[in-house]
């Protein structure tokens, strides 16, 4: 140990210490999921999608993206989610749909492991007003509420545009 001081007055850490890189991360940094509570929709603000990512790959959890960007609205959202989250053919593109796509079809496909969902940059304008917003994010309550029903864990988070 050396005894240099740093300008606060504290003990100065070995410059190896300071010094890691983006690729090598520290074991306390990685994202665990049982932090989180497992039925839930939150703002994904503390969390970045690669770790959500990560950490639905890590305890065997589906991981579903969609990023939001080019919507502008309902229809536009129905469409990005539908294609992102790779929805049958036949998917209704309606609010009632998407619920049904979120529960029903995975239930009757067998056991699941739990999901982790994130809708990036829902859009926030005058097509897609803060009602359609939180439509939008009361389908996810509802299918949290279905999944933890179940004990099967469903987190989802999401950000604004």
């Amino acid at each position: 140990m050396t005894d240099e001081l740093d300008e606060g007055g504290a003990p100065a850490r070995p410059q190896e210490m300071m010094t890691t890189t983006t690729m090598e991360r520290p074991a306390e940094m990685t994202l665990s999921l049982r932090a989180v509570r497992p039925n839930i929709v939150q703002s994904i603000r503390a969390f970045r999608v690669n770790d959500l990512q990560d950490a639905a790959n890590a305890s065997g959890q589906h991981f579903l993206y969609a990023n939001l960007a080019n919507a502008q609205s309902k229809q536009d959202v129905l469409d990005l989610i539908a294609q992102q989250f790779t929805f049958p053919a036949h998917f209704g593109k309606n609010f009632d749909a998407l619920y049904d796509c979120m529960t029903d079809p995975l239930h009757k496909s067998g056991p699941q492991p739990g999901f982790v969902v994130v809708l990036e940059q829902i859009p926030a304008n005058a097509k897609f007003d803060k009602e359609a917003r939180e439509q939008l994010l009361d389908i996810f309550r509802d299918a949290s509420d279905y999944w933890g029903d179940r004990k099967i864990p469903f987190r989802c988070f999401y950000s604004f545009l």
